[in-house]
């Protein structure tokens, strides 16, 4: 199989949860510029009809799911809403996440709930619920997580306190490789993206902490652009990764490598 083939998308169908905007609409631009039909998740209806008419507007197929994945009990449902429309769920990025600036000793309990459910709950629902309803069922699937550097090392304290966040990502970590053990033998394939700073409406106010000092550290000098993730999801997307599951791959301009 030539390697344009073993990229290529076309005809599968994908989930990505949190994809109005940021990473999320970056991802789905990605795979849905190689072919795939994209169902995008977001809580708020006006940045997914943006979101749905940015992609059209390059050709690409969106569907719009109104979903709040807070609520344990609309994952079934949202994934059944895809499979109704398109017949199944080839890929799923675990995209929609959330984070909590807090000392440790002063940390909110129901902030620090907050993050888990959405970051690390809500993963293993969506997941669990595209792998009951579609990938085992058809012996085939591409899982993409979104972690976090942070999920592999603590931040520095005198700058991001983010305990909760961290946590979670390192459990998605764990969650990815745990999954990748457990499904590969339906041919699902379930690997982490692990990105470092990436400019985001999430990531503004350590912005605005960092400044400039954002770049510290980080060997490429730069932090992460508009196209920065779109190669390694269509990677994990696609048959080129068909030998590769629970892999964690940093996308953070080296700062895992010192």
């Amino acid at each position: 199989m030539s390697v344009k083939k073993l990229f290529d998308l076309t005809g599968k169908i994908a989930l990505v949860t949190g994809g109005s905007r940021g990473l999320g609409l970056q991802m789905a631009e990605g795979l849905g510029e190689m072919g795939a039909k994209v169902a995008l998740t977001a809580r708020k209806r006006n940045e997914l009809d943006e979101a749905v008419a940015h992609l059209s507007g390059m050709g690409i197929e969106a569907y719009p799911l109104v979903t709040d994945l807070q609520d344990s009990t609309v994952a079934e449902p949202t994934v059944l809403d895809v499979i109704k429309r398109w017949g199944r769920i080839d890929i799923l990025v675990n995209n929609a996440g959330t984070t909590w600036g807090a000392p440790a000793e002063d940390h909110p309990l129901d902030a620090w709930n907050k993050v888990m459910n959405l970051n690390l709950t809500s993963v293993f629902l969506v997941s669990q619920a595209v792998g009951k309803h579609s990938m085992i069922p058809n012996r085939y699937g591409r899982i993409i997580n979104i972690a976090s550097i942070a999920g592999l090392k603590g931040t520095m304290p005198d700058t991001l306190r983010s305990i909760a966040y961290n946590a979670s990502k390192g459990g998605l970590v764990n969650m990815t490789r745990s999954l990748a053990a457990e499904w590969g033998q339906y041919n699902i394939t379930v690997n982490a993206i692990c990105p470092g700073f990436f400019p985001s409406k999430m990531t503004k106010g350590i912005l605005e902490i960092l400044g400039d000092g954002v770049t510290k550290g980080v060997p490429l000098g730069r932090v992460g652009g508009p196209e920065d993730l779109k190669g390694a999801a269509v990677l994990f997307a696609s048959d080129a990764s068909q030998q590769i599951t629970g892999q964690c791959l940093a996308v953070d301009g080296g700062v895992m490598a010192v």
